[in-house]
């Protein structure tokens, strides 16, 4: 008897940890992703822009407890719980090449390396950096290629991971519940993944040439 119950406890626990470590990818993670794309993104507007509100960011009241209760702690607590996960879990891609099986491996891997850009751009530009970048810093680092390729490759790892994410919530959150509504999720989350891959790249480029797009009605 106590043995059934520890293993109904542990299968409660591993319940409760799997709807969160998929929520916490969602909110908060997946909502700091979209504004830390937009904000960046005025990096294809103007040097001026970008100062500005990378500026304003910086003088967020309380902002080391913020971005730690906000940011640092779901981060960690996702990605080292979805280490647990990838490290229990078994893929069958290669012998079972269906969809289903590619995605779940793609998900694990690109949440891998997302984990690691992730934990590196914090130490560079939040300790390193002292959260303190310009433009002028930025688009210095960008002429490295071995830092745009990293970005690039670390952002896109970000935007699946995020995208497919979407789908997984869905399904886990019962928000999603027949077949029709689940690949209308994935299509959205497909959609969300090649977007915010879109806009990464764009900043990675408009940085590194001096790029400004969407200055054109910059006065």
């Amino acid at each position: 008897m106590s043995s059934t119950s520890s293993l109904s406890a542990e299968s409660k626990a591993s319940y409760i940890l799997d709807k969160l470590q998929s929520l916490s990818g969602v909110v908060p993670i997946g909502a700091f992703l979209l504004e830390h794309l937009w904000s960046n993104s005025y990096a294809l507007v103007s040097v001026a822009s970008y100062n500005e509100v990378s500026h304003s960011l910086q003088a967020i009241p309380w902002r080391v407890i913020v971005e730690a209760s906000a940011l640092w702690v779901p981060i960690l607590f996702h990605g080292l719980y979805g280490l647990y996960i990838w490290w229990n879990g078994k893929s069958n891609a290669f012998s079972h090449p269906w969809m289903s099986n590619w995605m779940y491996t793609l998900q694990r891997w690109s949440g891998i390396v997302a984990f690691i850009f992730i934990g590196w751009h914090v130490y560079s530009e939040r300790f390193v950096g002292q959260g303190r970048t310009t433009y002028s810093d930025m688009a210095q680092v960008m002429t490295n290629p071995y830092y745009v390729a990293f970005y690039i490759i670390g952002v896109t790892a970000a935007s699946f991971h995020l995208g497919n994410g979407l789908w997984n919530f869905a399904c886990k959150w019962g928000i999603a519940v027949t077949a029709r509504s689940q690949r209308v999720a994935a299509y959205f989350g497909g959609g969300v993944g090649i977007a915010l891959t879109f806009v990464g790249i764009c900043i990675v480029i408009g940085l590194r040439y001096n790029w400004f797009p969407l200055g054109s009605y910059v006065q």
